[in-house]
């Protein structure tokens, strides 16, 4: 989502992390992306998206939309808020992906979670090396994974 860094450190009122831009290119290049479920008007990757500031009022919660007929069927990007509203993005990511789209998820490697163990584990996971830079930021404070949900 979007975003920087205050002094290498997260302000706890800011969950969202601006995609990597080039790391989102190899992805889109793999997957070709037809939605983006977790954005702003100023961080989305595609220009089919869905976020609070979204123009059009349907598009502004992105949980209560059937991405799959969102995106017409192609694969969906979602990098989600990475504070206590991540494991409904995860949930929904996996309910979606079971209506036969696929979703691609960049998030925090936190194996210890319960949203993981939920979520994650049974589906294709990429740990990505090193640290993210978000937004054009420094490295994330965290290391990352890319979720392949089909």
């Amino acid at each position: 989502m979007t975003q920087g860094f205050t002094s290498g450190m997260r302000s706890s009122l800011d969950d969202t992390w601006s995609t990597p831009r080039d790391f989102f290119g190899k992805l889109h290049t793999e997957f070709n992306f037809t939605l983006d479920a977790a954005a702003l008007r100023s961080s989305a990757v595609v220009p089919n998206y869905l976020g609070p500031d979204h123009e059009s009022d349907w598009r502004r919660d992105a949980l209560a939309v059937e991405w799959a007929e969102v995106s017409e069927g192609g694969a969906v990007w979602l990098n989600p808020p990475y504070g206590r509203e991540i494991k409904k993005f995860m949930k929904k990511a996996n309910e979606e992906s079971k209506k036969g789209i696929t979703v691609v998820c960049l998030v925090p490697s936190r194996t210890d979670t319960n949203w993981w163990w939920d979520n994650v584990i049974m589906n294709e996971v990429r740990f990505v090396k090193g640290r993210l830079k978000f937004g054009g930021q420094g490295p994330a404070p965290f290391p990352s994974a890319v979720v392949v949900m089909k």
